[in-house]
C-alpha cells in the first residue's frame, strides 16, 4: 500500500521465448478472454498508430460464492523496442480512461537478453543462473473507488496478476514448442 487508498502492483516472471513471442501474446487484446482466466471480456475499441484503446472485465471468484467484477476501458501504448547493451526491451503502458476503479495506470516490461545471459543489476541474482532469454514484468498502481478497501482489491489484484503473468508465459511457451 501506498498511501490514500493505494495500492501498487508488481510481478515478475522469466520465460524460455523471445521478446517478439511474448510481445505479440501481450498486445493480442481480444485473445485475454481464451489466456488469462479472469478477463470475462476483452475488445478493441480503437487502434491509432501505437495506442489501443481497449474494453475489458475482469471477474474474479471470492470466498463465500461471491465475485469481483471490474470493467475498464485502457489504453495501451506500445513503445518502440530499445536496443541494450545486453539485449533488448519494450515497454507496454496503460492508463485507465474510465472504468469501476478510481485509477488505474501502470507497464508491462519485456526484456530480452542476448544468449539468455542476463548481467543486469535489477535482476534478480536467482534469475541470473537459470537458461531464459526474457522477463516479463508488470506494475500498476491501483486506486479503488473510496467504497472500495484498497487492501482487499490489491490483495485480489496482486494474487490475479501473478496467475496472469504465469498464463502469458505458458502461452509463449506453447508458441515455441
Amino acid at each position: 500500500m501506498i498511501g490514500n487508498n493505494t495500492g501498487r502492483l508488481e510481478s515478475k516472471i522469466e520465460i524460455d521465448a523471445s521478446l517478439d513471442t511474448v510481445w505479440n501474446i501481450l498486445t493480442d487484446y481480444e485473445k485475454y478472454v481464451d489466456l488469462v482466466p479472469c478477463v470475462a471480456a476483452s475488445h478493441l475499441v480503437e487502434k491509432k498508430a501505437n495506442i489501443s484503446r481497449v474494453c475489458q472485465v475482469g471477474q474474479i471468484n471470492l470466498p463465500l460464492g461471491l465475485k469481483f467484477t471490474a470493467k475498464v476501458v485502457v489504453d495501451y501504448n506500445e513503445k518502440d523496442v530499445e536496443i541494450l547493451s545486453h539485449g533488448r526491451k519494450r515497454y507496454l503502458e496503460f492508463k485507465m480512461i474510465e472504468g469501476d476503479l478510481q485509477f488505474y495506470q501502470g507497464k508491462w516490461s519485456v526484456e530480452q537478453f542476448n544468449g539468455g545471459n542476463c548481467e543486469e543489476d535489477d535482476i534478480d541474482s536467482s534469475l541470473i543462473t537459470r537458461k531464459f532469454q526474457t522477463v516479463l514484468s508488470y506494475e500498476a498502481i491501483v486506486k479503488p473507488k473510496p467504497w472500495m478497501p484498497v487492501r482487499l482489491v490489491a490483495g485480489i489484484l496482486s494474487k490475479e496478476i501473478k496467475e496472469n503473468i504465469s498464463c502469458i508465459r505458458e502461452a509463449a511457451q506453447k508458441v515455441i514448442n
